[in-house]
This record gives C-alpha cells, sequence and structure tokens, in this order.
C-alpha cells in the first residue's frame, strides 16, 4: 500500500514526464498524416443530369476518389490528428477501432503511414472486399458475430493490448474541425461557386457515426447559409426514430443492411439538434438509387451512397412540383465495386427479400416526367 509523498511546507512539487523521443516521433507522425491532405486533391462535385425546364441542379460529391476510396479517409485523418495531438496514439501500440468497413480501411492506411499496428473490430458480415482492403493497408481484422458488441470488444483489445480505442462514434463530430480547414462543407460551397445556384436548398448526408452531417450542419449555420440539412437513415437503424422521439435511448435489435450507415444505438458523435429533416429510407430503395445512379452516369457505388441520393431525388420532386428552382447536394461515399456481391447481386437481394422493381420504376419517372409517383412504392413517414 502506497502512502502519500511527503513534501515540506511551502515546496513546489514538480514532475517533469517530457519525452524528447516520443516528441520526435510524434512531429513526424502529425507531418506525415498532415502531408498526405497536401497530396490528395479535393474530390469532385459531379453533376447528376436532370432536364433543363426544371432549373434544378443535382450533385455528388465524390468521395470516392480519396487515396482509400471513401468519404472516411477525412475522417480518419481527422480521427488520428486528434488522437496524435491529445498523446492517445503512441508508437508501437495498436489503434483499434469498431467499424463497419470503409472507417477501418482508411485508419488501417494512416496506421501504416506512421507505423503502428491497427486491429479492426467488425462484423462477420462485412464484405470481403473491405477486408481484403483492411489487409492489404497492413491491418487484421476482428470479427463479432453481433454488432452491437463491437464497442465492447474493442476496448477489451485496447485494454489487453495497451493500444487505443478510436472510437469514431464518440469522436467523429469533435475531430473534426467544422468551422472550416477544407472540410467536406468549405469544400462544397467553394465548388458550388461559379454555379448558377451557388447556396444549394439541401445537402444530404447518410448517418453511421454522425460526424458528417454534424460537420455540415454547423458549418452552413457558422457561415449564415439558408441551406438545410437532411439525414437519410437506412432500415435497422434508430437515428430516425431517436431524432422524430427526441429519445437519446432508443435502440435497434437488427444490423444495417447498408454498410457504413445506419446503427443500433444513438451514437454520441450524431447531433440530433443540428439537423432539419431526416427520412427513413427502405434498404430496396437504396439499391435501386445506386443501381439508377450507373446507369446514368456510369459509375457503381455503395448502398449508402444509393440511401442518400434515394432522399435526394425526393427533394428534387418536391421542389419541382413547388415551382422552386435551386441545387441539391448529396454524397458519393464509396465506390460500388466493393459491394459486388450484394447490392449489385440479384441473389443477394432474392436471399434479403428485396424488391426493387418499383423502386426502380419510381425513379424511372420521375426523371421522365419530374412527378414523383405517390403510392407506387411503399414509403415511410418524412418529418
Amino acid at each position: 500500500m502506497s502512502t502519500p509523498q511527503q513534501t515540506p511546507t511551502g515546496a513546489t512539487l514538480d514532475v517533469d514526464r517530457s519525452d524528447p523521443a516520443y516528441r520526435a516521433w510524434l512531429k513526424e507522425a502529425v507531418r506525415r498524416v498532415q502531408a498526405d491532405a497536401n497530396r490528395s486533391a479535393d474530390t469532385h462535385l459531379l453533376l447528376f443530369p436532370l432536364p433543363e425546364r426544371w432549373g434544378i441542379d443535382l450533385y455528388l460529391k465524390d468521395e470516392s476518389t480519396h487515396p482509400t476510396g471513401s468519404l472516411k479517409h477525412r475522417l480518419a485523418r481527422s480521427l488520428f490528428l486528434y488522437g496524435l495531438c491529445n498523446g492517445w496514439i503512441r508508437p508501437g501500440r495498436p489503434v483499434i477501432e469498431a467499424s463497419s468497413g470503409s472507417t477501418a480501411v482508411s485508419e488501417a492506411y494512416f496506421a501504416k503511414l506512421i507505423g503502428v499496428p491497427f486491429i479492426a473490430v467488425m462484423p462477420r458480415t462485412t464484405s470481403a472486399e473491405k477486408c481484403r482492403l483492411i489487409e492489404f493497408h497492413g491491418g487484421r481484422c476482428h470479427f463479432v458475430d453481433d454488432p452491437r458488441t463491437m464497442y465492447e470488444a474493442s476496448a477489451a483489445l485496447a485494454a489487453e493490448t495497451g493500444g487505443h480505442y478510436m472510437d469514431q462514434f464518440t469522436y467523429a463530430e469533435r475531430a473534426t474541425d467544422w468551422r472550416g480547414n477544407n472540410n467536406i462543407a468549405e469544400s462544397i460551397f467553394r465548388q458550388l461557386r461559379m454555379e448558377r445556384f451557388p447556396q444549394p436548398e439541401w445537402i444530404v448526408a447518410t448517418a453511421g457515426t454522425g460526424g458528417t452531417s454534424a460537420t455540415l450542419a454547423r458549418y452552413v449555420h457558422y457561415m449564415q447559409y439558408d441551406t438545410r440539412i437532411c439525414v437519410a437513415d437506412p432500415e435497422n437503424s434508430c437515428f430516425f426514430q431517436g431524432w422524430t422521439t427526441g429519445d437519446p435511448d432508443v435502440s435497434c435489435d437488427s444490423a444495417s443492411r447498408i454498410e457504413g450507415i445506419g446503427r443500433p444505438r444513438m451514437e454520441p458523435s450524431f447531433v440530433p439538434g443540428a439537423v432539419d429533416r431526416m427520412m427513413k429510407v427502405p434498404d430496396a430503395a437504396a439499391v435501386a438509387a445506386v443501381r439508377a445512379l450507373e446507369r446514368v452516369i456510369g459509375r457503381k457505388a455503395g448502398g449508402s451512397t444509393g440511401t442518400g441520393l434515394w432522399s435526394a431525388l425526393r427533394i428534387v420532386a418536391e421542389m419541382a412540383a413547388e415551382g422552386r428552382r435551386g441545387s441539391v447536394v448529396t454524397l458519393l461515399c464509396d465506390p460500388g465495386d466493393r459491394y459486388l456481391d450484394k447490392y449489385y447481386s440479384d441473389a443477394w437481394l432474392a436471399e434479403q427479400g428485396l424488391d426493387v422493381t418499383p423502386y426502380a420504376e419510381a425513379i424511372d419517372t420521375l426523371l421522365r416526367t419530374g412527378a414523383w409517383p405517390e403510392g407506387s412504392v411503399r414509403e415511410p413517414a418524412v418529418q
């Protein structure tokens, strides 16, 4: 049993834990992460073709062009800088993350960049391609059967190894500089500057951690723009219910089929008060939307992109019906080649009991006529 240190009356206590070797490693690690940002050109803002007579422009912010192929590259960079500058990430000790895939791919990349081990704690149902990419970047996959246990498993691994549990679901909203510094919101508005509607009516995001929607909403409010933020939520996720009811303790028993978004609990990084609107999007509608995207612009994308695009198209239809002109922005979150065995597989759709036909017909009707075919598909409540 230790006893309190005895100090002469009036003496100054002084404990210096500075470590020159660690500080040298830290400076080099931060330099490498920041250099990655300097090497990466900004992502493109793609135009989704709509009839000119509508007076509405729909854009997709193409985050699939990041070095690790997804929107999560921005988040991973911010989380690594946050963890490094807080003194949480240490040389030789692993970084552990709870993730359904894309964040883990990006964090594995940054862990390799600064020379620390990386372990991804993931649902066993995560796509094989994402697992391959994590291992390609030097990471290791640790699978759990129940996605709800990812948090506890990650914390336990961190304690066991002496590593750092990154915890994107807690720190995503605070690790990102939402006032600017070339975050996704600032980038969107800069790229829209020369467009005919430079201040979008709506920006549509999807929620995994909630960090992206928080960044977008905070930036819009900080810059005093009139743009509103809509969050699209997939099936088997509790964000929509928690937002509409104001209950932070809601939960969902099933795992989301749309990898990267949808959560079984209200995550700390989701900021409900910053969001203007939410839509609950059927998974079949999300799949129909990404398949329509490929037909229209020749690009495959993941299911999270489809969830946001479906919501954006509904907003476009709403604006067209009301005769309102303007622009709408949503996100192309990651490439579809990671999901060829899922969202682009008819066998997988049949196995999941998903019929995309009525949703595909609704999109085709909208793009052909400018009208949303109300009543032709099952629609969730929209606030």
